[in-house]
């Protein structure tokens, strides 16, 4: 059921000799006559197999009883129940309840599922997760369960990758792309071509230095936290160095994978973006090439948005599957298939949470640092144009650090969660996470119906 190593495909073995279950052999005819000289067997034809049955036979349910003087060590039969009780009837002592104790009688006068026996049994927790499918709800709370319930853990790598990243994001601000005076001539219009080219060098090498610091740290991040995650599912217990021993020897893969998304995307975009420039070029710039340009971009935008969903558990996929970088792409490709819109709303109502919840934290540090520093408004949200103190931008960073530790592991949390989901609705891998968790035979089934 599943083709990924490391899980025993659940299943059971062909019944013998192509029979049903707990058939014995093929049915005889009571009929058949036995070897010559033997009592013919009870219920057998007295007049021969050659001899057919009379036409003229009562109709079901009219056999009239057998003649003959009753046993008188033979308990009477119990009377028949009353009209209304029996089975799936109702009892004078409880109502609603039928024989028995049992539960009220559903359509076709049977007992309904779910009355008095309980409803069907509850699926095995083991750790932060019920190890069935889950629903949206269910996947936050396990990704805020796993931050709380190994917080040192959890917060501790977070906290790291956060201040990485904002210290390295607050230091490009302060000394690169913030201290240029090329800003200011730009901003009055009197900028001469080199300052141009010299404010564009510095802001593509500062966004280059952030860009690829915070992929680093975010990437060992992820790797770490998906472990962690993996197994808080099963309610064991990890500490730093144990998610780092397991997770180190996927990590140079973790980063040929992002190295691959990367050049996929940016093909998308080129080839988006190639017919409107080749019109661009060729007349001139008119305003069909322009027209061909936008209708180029907004198409790899949806093809590179749809792309992103359906490798959105390519991650997981290598890290907790041992994959490669392709084999992960695949595998990320066949549990999306049939749930990409599911799992985009997942995904988008991840992104808006945790979105909010950095901004109520970030946003009262910008506004404090304004007010501290002196700084405008404008530069407060970025179009003011002038030279931000170092005080803001120490100040603001400090609520986007708090912001980024927070979300982090929630966004980590829901990524890996989703994949687990994706892989107990396709493959029955609660089955066999419940096995790996310790949990009891009669626990580990599945629950009907889901």
């Amino acid at each position: 059921m599943t083709d990924t190593p490391g899980w025993a495909s659940p299943g059971t073995a062909p019944s013998s000799e192509g029979r049903e279950p707990g058939a014995s052999g093929p049915a005889e005819p009571s009929d058949r006559p036995g070897p010559e000289g033997t009592a013919p067997q009870p219920g057998a034809n007295p007049q021969g197999p050659g001899v057919k049955w009379s036409k003229e036979q009562p109709p079901a349910g009219q056999w009239s009883a057998p003649t003959g003087a009753p046993d008188p060590n033979q308990a009477p039969p119990p009377p028949p129940p009353p009209p209304g009780q029996g089975w799936g009837g109702h009892q004078p002592g409880g109502p609603g309840q039928g024989s028995y104790g049992g539960p009220p009688p559903g359509p076709g006068g049977y007992p309904a599922w779910g009355g008095g026996w309980g409803g069907p049994p509850p699926a095995a927790k083991p750790g932060v997760i019920p190890l069935r499918p889950l629903g949206i709800g269910e996947i936050l709370d396990g990704a805020v369960s796993t931050m709380r319930t190994y917080w040192r853990t959890v917060l501790g790598i977070s906290l790291a990758v956060a201040l990485l990243v904002d210290t390295t994001l607050v230091a490009v601000q302060g000394f690169v792309m913030n201290g240029s005076t090329a800003q200011t001539s730009l901003d009055n219009g009197t900028a001469t071509p080199d300052d141009v080219l010299r404010a564009l060098r510095e802001t593509m090498i500062g966004t280059g230095i952030v860009a690829v610091i915070s992929t680093i740290a975010i990437l060992v991040a992820t790797a770490l936290l998906t472990t962690i995650t993996s197994r808080a599912v099963l309610g064991r217990p990890v500490s730093t160095g144990e998610a780092w021993r397991e997770a180190r020897p996927q990590i140079p893969r973790l980063f040929g994978l992002l190295l691959l998304l990367g050049l996929i995307f940016i093909g998308v975009f080129a080839a988006g973006m190639l017919p409107g420039l080749l019109v661009l070029l060729a007349d001139g710039g008119s305003g069909a090439g322009a027209a061909l340009l936008a209708i180029g971009v907004l198409a790899a935008f949806v093809v590179a948005g749809w792309l992103m969903i359906r490798f959105y558990l390519a991650t997981p996929a290598l890290m907790l599957e041992r994959q490669g970088v392709t084999k992960a792409l695949s595998r990320s490709t066949k549990l999306v298939r049939g749930s990409w819109w599911r799992v985009f709303g997942i995904v988008l109502l991840t992104g808006l949470i945790t979105n909010i919840v950095a901004s109520l934290v970030a946003i009262p540090f910008a506004i404090l640092g304004a007010a501290v520093s002196g700084d405008s408004l404008g530069d407060l949200f970025g179009t003011g144009g002038g030279h931000v103190g170092w005080t803001f931008l120490i100040i603001r960073g400090i609520g986007s650090l708090i912001g980024t530790t927070l979300t982090l592991p929630i966004s980590a949390g829901v990524t890996v969660l989703l994949y687990i989901d994706q892989r107990i609705r396709r493959e029955a891998l609660d089955i066999e996470l419940a096995r790996a968790a310790g949990v009891p035979g009669d626990a580990a089934r599945r629950v009907p119906g889901s």
